[in-house]
């Protein structure tokens, strides 16, 4: 049961919110805007009631959580706050928001009294959002375990790639095939991304035998990846989601070496299996290199931590020595394959098999440094996420009816040095917000003559946050009802306050862009 407290009367003092940046929407005297913020999504109503040249506030979802692990794909997208992914052969993470613009409001008091009646811009403001929640991923394979698979479109360029490498590899040895040849690599290709599959639901099996709930897995342009919402509580844990991919690989390469000594090594059936042998072992050995993003990155992070009881350290270390390898593979690779040394011939002279060699070094660097520089930012972000609590994010409120004018509304609010407006039935139970956007979009002229309640937006249980409320709790609340402002009520029921999704954003942010 909701109870307003009196007349709808909110609590005093609730005002603790975060810095606001937005535009000012005062009683008659004046409007003024904020620094210029990113732009926001359209609004849960689909209204945009900006006038020309107003300044949006904040709304662009800010990156999903966790760090990348294992299976090699392209930072095509990146995760939400917790959220682990782990890839094959080499993993990358978000690339964290822009960090905000200082403030013009006085730090941590946007009720300030020299700070009247404000608005955060266009009101487009949203939760953070998942990249995932705004896009499925690729075509759906399966639901393997109650997971999603999801093949990206990327993976059918791969796919073409390996199945003409490939196949004229099987045509020097078995010629007789001739164009038969590719087709026989075109089941390699689908062969060897299908045990990136199994190696992807080893680290799904052991994230659900952990509790820990995972959104999907992708097949990608250099593997996959398994997504996975939350962190490991222990290091212990952290370390078995990451082995147990590597530990799958290798398996199966066993398997399969186990299987050409069934057959004939020049066979079809033998040059496939020795194919598929070779190519998990090649995922194994890489992810089982020490450094973030990779498995034996993750590997390396849970005994740092497990040695000095802060995750961060791990993160730090692991993170340092995966950009290590990232140079490492920039340089080594093309030398190592020009010297002969990977088994191949050596090479005097630069051909197109030694640029080909240099660019796919570079693109394997860039995915290792840039899923290492990632997983720092995601760390910091995990590090950071409990300061942002519904209590101080939350601004202070004050009721009125909904016959009221706006410009009386306004008056109000600027007097109690608050910045949000409810509506409140006859009996003081809150029954709609009042738009930002609406608020910004009515000329200053015509705010005695509009009543408040045509702004305002019904109040959905949804809408309805506790106080409590912090961290991923709040961010899930949030993204469970899409909205531009909530209503945050105490235990009781009591009015605390309007949190605005603009000033939620602004912290999340902000919190990404401060140092640990």
């Amino acid at each position: 049961m909701d109870v307003s407290g009196g007349r709808g009367q909110p609590r005093p003092g609730n005002d603790e919110s975060a810095e606001h940046t937005g535009p000012e929407a005062q009683a008659p005297g004046g409007t003024g805007d904020g620094p210029t913020t990113p732009s926001a999504p359209t609004p849960a109503d689909g209204t945009d009631a900006r006038p020309e040249g107003h300044t949006p506030g904040p709304g662009a979802p800010p990156p999903e959580r966790g760090t990348p692990q294992d299976t090699g794909a392209a930072p095509d997208d990146a995760p939400a706050p917790g959220q682990d992914r782990h890839r094959t052969p080499a993993h990358t993470e978000p690339v964290a928001d822009r960090p905000a613009r200082p403030s013009q409001a006085p730090a941590g008091r946007p009720d300030h009294p020299d700070h009247p009646f404000a608005h955060s811009g266009s009101g487009k403001g949203q939760p953070p959002q998942r990249p995932e929640e705004r896009k499925r991923g690729g075509l759906l394979m399966g639901r393997p375990f109650g997971v999603p698979v999801y093949v990206a479109p990327s993976w059918f360029l791969v796919a073409i790639l390996i199945t003409w490498v490939f196949g004229g590899q099987i045509d020097r040895v078995l010629p007789e095939l001739g164009a038969v040849s590719y087709l026989v690599s075109l089941f390699f290709a689908v062969a060897f991304y299908a045990s990136v599959l199994v190696h992807e639901l080893a680290h799904t099996l052991a994230a659900l035998r952990f509790k820990l709930p995972v959104r999907r897995i992708q097949l990608q342009f250099f593997g996959g990846v398994s997504e996975i919402e939350k962190e490991a509580e222990t290091p212990g844990r952290e370390f078995v989601l990451a082995f147990v991919g590597p530990l799958l690989s290798l398996v199966l390469a066993g398997l399969f070496y186990l299987g050409l000594l069934a057959v004939d090594p020049g066979s079809v059936p033998g040059v496939l299996l020795a194919g598929l042998m070779a190519s998990n072992l090649i995922v194994a050995a890489f992810n089982l290199l020490p450094g973030l993003p990779l498995d034996g990155g993750r590997m390396l992070r849970a005994v740092v931590w497990a040695i000095t009881g802060k995750p961060m350290t791990g993160t730090v270390v692991a993170a340092w020595v995966g950009r290590a390898l990232a140079v490492c593979v920039l340089i080594g690779l093309p030398l190592l394959t020009q010297s002969g040394a990977l088994g191949s011939d050596a090479v005097d002279n630069v051909g197109m098999d030694t640029v080909l060699d240099a660019l796919l070094a570079a693109i394997l660097a860039a995915i290792i440094w840039t899923g290492a520089g990632n997983s720092l930012r995601m760390a910091r972000l995990r590090e950071h996420l409990p300061e942002l609590r519904a209590r101080t994010l939350t601004r202070r409120a004050v009721p009125v009816e909904s016959d009221t004018p706006l410009s009386e509304g306004l008056r109000r609010a600027n007097a109690a040095g608050a910045r949000a407006l409810v509506v409140v039935d006859a009996d003081g139970v809150p029954v709609s917000l009042v738009r930002e956007a609406a608020i910004v979009g009515v000329p200053e002229h015509r705010r005695p003559w509009v009543p408040v309640g045509t702004l305002a937006q019904d109040i959905t249980e949804g809408m309805r946050v506790s106080a409590e409320l912090a961290g991923e709790e709040l961010l899930d609340a949030l993204r469970a009802t899409p909205a531009t402002e909530y209503l945050v009520v105490e235990e009781t029921g009591e009015i605390y306050g309007v949190l605005s999704a603009a000033d939620v954003e602004r912290a999340f942010v902000k919190a990404m862009a401060r140092p640990s």
